[in-house]
Parts: structure tokens; C-alpha cells; sequence
């Protein structure tokens, strides 16, 4: 039997992959386009060798957490839902109120992580993420590049 050389999967391995650094600021566009695009490149879906059942994404860095764009009337009636673990310990945080708090970047982070796959392979894609409110981060010495989101 002749096996066709276009049909056999070739796989990336994880020694053999350079990762890249991208930096994305949260005030340049929507949260929900922000959110799809980071939640691609931390799967490596943008990538030609992409393969669902490996962690071959990249590293992003997401700035400005504090600054961002709400289309609509979702800045004051969107909420973000959580329970304290105690009886009737329901808790509501509109963006508004979060941001005033300054933990804007723990729901942005919970906004990724919807999109990323649950289990050790979706925990390992999104280690790769990286929120802060401001402008500064520590991440200079990777070099990252500037990700656009339209």
C-alpha cells in the first residue's frame, strides 16, 4: 500500500518551537475583539503548524487593563458574576465598579479564559498570559511585539 506524502500530519514538537512575545493595548479597541484575538494566538490558531491536541501558541502581554473600550451601554449594565463560597454570598461588579476597585485585569483574564480550552493543555496555553492595569510591565527583555486588533 503507497501512503501519500500530502496526507500524513507532521507534527511540531515543543523543543523545536520559538515562541514570540506580543504586547496588546486594552484601550485600542473593544474587549470582546481583544479577547478573541489573545484567545487565538495563546492556542497558536494563527500559525500554519497549529495542532489542537498541542500547547504551540505564544506569549502575550496585555496593557492599559484600567482603559478598556466597552461598546454600548455594557460599561454600566454588563456584570460580572461571583460567589464567595458562603451561604448567599452572590456577588455582582459591573466594569465600572471594577475598574474603580483597579481588578479590571482579573475579568479580562476570565474573559480569555472562556475561550481557552479546560484541562492541562488549555491551564498551559494560558499561563502564556500576561494582564496589567498600567502601562508598565516586566517583560521588556523579551522584546514583544505590538499585536493589532481592529
Amino acid at each position: 500500500m503507497k501512503v501519500n506524502s500530502v496526507s500524513t500530519t507532521k507534527f511540531v514538537y515543543i523543543q523545536h518551537q520559538d515562541r514570540k512575545w506580543y504586547i496588546v493595548d486594552a484601550s485600542s479597541a473593544p474587549l470582546g475583539k481583544i479577547a478573541v484575538k489573545v484567545a487565538n494566538v495563546l492556542r497558536g490558531k494563527e500559525k500554519p503548524s497549529f495542532t489542537p491536541n498541542s500547547d504551540n501558541g505564544d506569549y502575550v502581554i496585555i496593557i492599559n487593563a484600567k482603559n478598556v473600550v466597552f461598546t454600548g451601554k455594557k460599561f454600566e449594565d454588563k456584570e460580572y458574576w461571583y460567589h464567595t463560597g458562603f451561604p448567599g454570598g452572590e456577588k455582582t461588579v459591573t466594569p465600572n465598579q471594577a475598574i474603580a476597585k483597579g481588578v479590571m485585569s482579573k475579568y479580562i483574564r476570565k474573559t480569555i479564559r472562556g475561550m481557552i480550552p479546560n484541562g492541562p493543555l488549555g491551564n498551559a496555553q494560558f499561563a502564556k498570559l500576561f494582564v496589567y492595569e498600567g502601562t508598565e510591565h516586566k517583560h521588556e527583555a523579551q522584546k514583544p511585539e505590538v499585536l493589532e486588533v481592529q
